[in-house]
């Protein structure tokens, strides 16, 4: 705990202890590894059977050679299922939407990182993109997924280790500095501008 001087010459503790910074945090120490990937060419009831046996709300879609083409979602796939354009264009046959396939639903050209990204910029594109999972990719190939659900663990253990202040990422070109949520120092919350997030 440092001292200070305060006036009339005495001597007292700094109410505040000294922030502690976090140090920079990659996507590979958070991301989940080798995730299950789907074929673009696939039919959409193969991936709805992904999506449900493996419990995940995101697949990569990969072409023949295994290169990341793009990502489908839970959330696709309710869309093409309950999209009354869709029903009528079909009618009442199941066939018919059997004969989608993932690449026909799925989204083109997704938003990716590398498993070096520094996490805090992977988690502002995914706020700023308001998107719930970004492929992890090297050289082309699909290394992880990072979701929304392993940025709130990263968050959950920093903030558990009582992590007093979040150094701003000025350096990054990502948007405006983020800081998981909290004010930055010095911009006029109480908690912050003295060192210490309650």
């Amino acid at each position: 705990m440092k001292t200070r001087r305060a006036e009339g010459g005495t001597v007292e503790a700094d109410a505040h202890p000294t922030p502690r910074w976090l140090e920079s945090v990659r996507v590979r120490d958070w991301m989940k590894p080798d995730p299950v990937v789907v074929r673009a060419d696939a039919p959409i009831g193969v991936a709805a059977d992904l999506l449900r046996t493996h419990h995940v709300r995101h697949l990569p879609a990969v072409d023949a050679a295994g290169r990341l083409v793009g990502i489908v979602t839970d959330r696709d796939l309710r869309q093409v299922v309950f999209d009354r354009v869709v029903q009528e264009a079909l009618g009442d046959t199941a066939a018919a939407l059997a004969a989608f396939t993932v690449r026909d639903i799925m989204t083109w050209g997704a938003l990716t990182v590398r498993p070096g990204t520094d996490l805090r910029a992977a988690a502002s594109l995914m706020r700023e993109r308001r998107i719930g999972a970004l492929p992890v990719v090297h050289e082309g190939r699909v290394v992880g997924i990072l979701s929304e659900t392993d940025v709130l663990a990263a968050l959950e253990k920093f903030l558990g280790d009582r992590v007093t202040t979040i150094r701003p990422l000025r350096a990054l070109s990502i948007g405006e500095p983020y800081d998981y949520g909290f004010p930055l120092p010095g911009q006029g919350d109480p908690r912050t501008t003295e060192g210490t997030v309650d």
